[in-house]
């Protein structure tokens, strides 16, 4: 198998990945690696994702669209090219904008709940 075929990707390839519903409005597509995990979330506008908070290190980027990110009880206005670190354990959760949202999350190491599709954010 060539490396194209397993192991490249493309942020508008909704055919590849795991599956997975977070909540209404809010879906992904994780690709688990061995010491990392990339999520590609997809937020409609004015989506809310539920506040939890889980062990791993999880990193933000916002691709393109707006969103509001709540952290620690903070609520932070987040933008395309904004990008954020949520320390594990810290409770965080995510509010679409206007026109909705697209982020890449890291997750490190892996987080086991997200290697089957699914609902919710596993917690």
């Amino acid at each position: 198998m060539s490396q194209k075929d397993s192991n490249f990707f493309h942020i508008d390839q909704l055919d590849k990945g795991i599956f997975r519903e977070l909540a209404e409005g809010v879906t992904t597509r994780i690709f688990p690696g061995e010491q990392a995990m990339i999520s590609i979330v997809r937020v409609a506008p004015h989506a809310r994702g539920a506040i939890h908070a889980h062990e791993q290190e999880q990193w933000g980027y916002m691709i393109s669209g707006s969103a509001i990110r709540i952290q620690d009880g903070e609520e932070i206005e987040v933008g395309a090219g904004d990008f954020w670190c949520s320390p594990g354990h810290v409770a965080h959760g995510i509010i679409g904008g206007p026109e909705g949202a697209v982020i890449l999350d890291v997750f490190a190491p892996p987080r086991p709940e997200y290697l089957k599709s699914g609902k919710g954010f596993g917690v």
